[in-house]
């Protein structure tokens, strides 16, 4: 919900088709098969439904299945964890760079392949956070035990000297404040949901015909969610800044 938020603010006007896992999430501790096999059903529900071009709107899926759904499907496909590579080493001034995400992210090593890819001098450190999700999901943001369970995980951050923290997880923007407060102030955070917008944007700036805009800033969106709670409607709302016709699938 963190990335449609973001391409809604940058691309107003362009028709969103939204589906949330909320039924089998995590991901982040799942196998890789399993997390490919749902990516694979995902995908060909928003592909039915009438997508043309699909965002991986999640970390876990990105650095897990992003290959085998482009064999699979012909349709241009954007995953969140190249922006937000590129753009932490865009913003480090020491080439000391943090990564926090899911255990399947972490396992996938992906972040630190990218990144060094490009820079081979660069450091990358990377922590898994496994009870951050569960804790966004339950609506446990601001809650004492949850800014204890942060302080804990980025400890070894500290210690490590970053100067860059990509938020690896679509989760985490709605831990940003915490995070921040807790990582010190001159730690620069990126956010993976930002950047994946913000490609997007790049992206039809220069293939204009890959998705044609409406006009219509809200009314050709359409989301969808596997399990529908009421956490799941309060977080959502407080994701969009408006309440949210969600539609159980």
């Amino acid at each position: 919900m963190t990335v449609a938020r973001a391409v809604e603010q940058l691309l107003p006007g362009y028709p969103l088709l939204y589906f949330g896992d909320i039924a089998r999430t995590p991901y982040g501790t799942k196998s890789p098969e399993t997390i490919i096999d749902y990516s694979l059903r995902n995908t060909e529900f928003l592909l039915q439904k009438g997508a043309s071009l699909i965002i991986i709107a999640c970390n876990t899926a990105s650095s897990v299945a992003t290959d085998r759904l482009r064999q699979e499907f012909h349709v241009p496909i954007i995953e969140v964890v190249t922006p937000a590579a590129v753009e932490a080493i865009a913003c480090t001034k020491n080439g000391r760079i943090g990564i926090i995400g899911t255990k399947a992210t972490v396992k996938s090593d992906i972040y630190r392949r990218i990144i060094t890819g490009l820079h081979p001098e660069f450091k990358v450190f990377s922590q898994e956070c496994p009870l951050l999700v569960p804790l966004v999901e339950e609506d446990w943001t601001n809650k004492r035990e949850t800014k204890m369970i942060i302080r804990r995980y980025l400890h070894p951050l500290q210690n490590s000297q970053i100067d860059t923290l990509v938020l690896g997880c679509t989760h985490y923007p709605l831990l940003k404040d915490l995070i921040q407060a807790r990582i010190g102030r001159h730690v620069r955070l990126i956010d993976s949901s930002v950047e994946a917008a913000r490609h997007l944007q790049k992206m039809l700036c220069t293939q204009p015909d890959l998705v044609k805009p409406t006009g219509a800033h809200l009314a050709d969106h359409i989301y969808y969610v596997s399990d529908l709670t009421d956490a799941v409607q309060h977080v959502a709302a407080r994701i969009f800044g408006r309440p949210m016709e969600l539609h159980h699938v």
